[in-house]
């Protein structure tokens, strides 16, 4: 069991704030400014889910972003993808994050505000997702480093907005905007970027005053389908993105 006290400044890229009535806002961050995922952040994030799950004083959380961006850049700084030990770290938290957001046994609204170019399964786990004018979706740093996209947004992007349409756009890295997303069912609601927090917390608040339990198990009620395709394909999907990198660093050792 976590307690707030406890970790609200453990994660150097999460800046975390809770309401008198439990609405938990993780607000996503490098140096105070938009996030840069790497190596460190994908190990951070696994403990830090795992922790506000654990934490029984939450009664909704809200996941957002930092500066014009959710999730846009990427470093490969902390990530070893090339060796088997390495590769087995990345493999074991990728699966683990996944599980520990659905762990997070309260209604969790996901508030965009801005592209979203990398891990957009965790937007996906969430139960309600808001999107400003901004934001646009698109899988891209896997095909550029060359390896398959096996970490999560091959199993949700399909489930979403249909086999056919997640498949194309994972294949042809489509940029997908806000307002199409919505029609295809990946969003909520699209709201200007200034009403975006203001929103995500009128939702919150109403959601925090339902009885304990029944936010709780309603999130758990609503979330048992993505839980088994996670469960069934996530393994798989980061083995077949692992074999791909392996053989990325053999080419790259051949034409050294």
């Amino acid at each position: 069991m976590s307690r707030f006290n406890d970790y609200q400044n453990a994660y150097p890229n999460a800046r975390l704030t809770r309401s008198p009535e439990g609405v938990l806002e993780i607000a996503l961050h490098t140096n105070g400014g938009k996030l840069v995922f790497n190596g460190h952040t994908h190990e951070q994030f696994v403990e830090l889910f795992h922790d506000v799950g654990s934490d029984p004083d939450n009664r909704v959380v809200i996941l957002t972003g930092t500066g014009d961006a959710f999730m846009d850049a990427i470093s490969p700084d902390g990530f070893d993808f090339f060796t088997p030990r390495g590769y087995d770290k990345i493999f074991r938290e990728g699966k683990k994050v996944l599980m520990n957001i659905l762990d997070i046994e309260v209604p969790v609204i996901a508030a965009l505000n801005g592209p979203v170019l990398l891990h957009s399964e965790y937007a996906l786990l969430a139960d309600i997702v808001l999107a400003t004018p901004e934001t646009v979706f698109q899988d891209k740093p896997h095909f550029d480093f060359g390896i398959v996209p096996g970490d999560g947004v091959n199993l949700l992007w399909p489930e979403v907005i249909g086999s056919v349409r997640g498949r194309y756009f994972i294949l042809t890295r489509q940029v997908l905007d806000a307002q199409t997303a919505k029609e295809w069912g990946a969003v909520n609601e699209v709201v200007p970027a200034d009403r975006l927090l203001a929103r995500a917390h009128e939702i919150a608040k109403g959601l925090a005053q339902l009885p304990p339990l029944t936010g709780r198990y309603t999130r758990i009620a609503l979330t048992q389908k993505l839980r088994r395709i996670i469960d069934e394909g996530a393994g798989y999907g980061l083995a077949l993105e692992g074999i791909s990198a392996a053989e990325v660093a053999r080419s790259m050792q051949a034409s050294a």
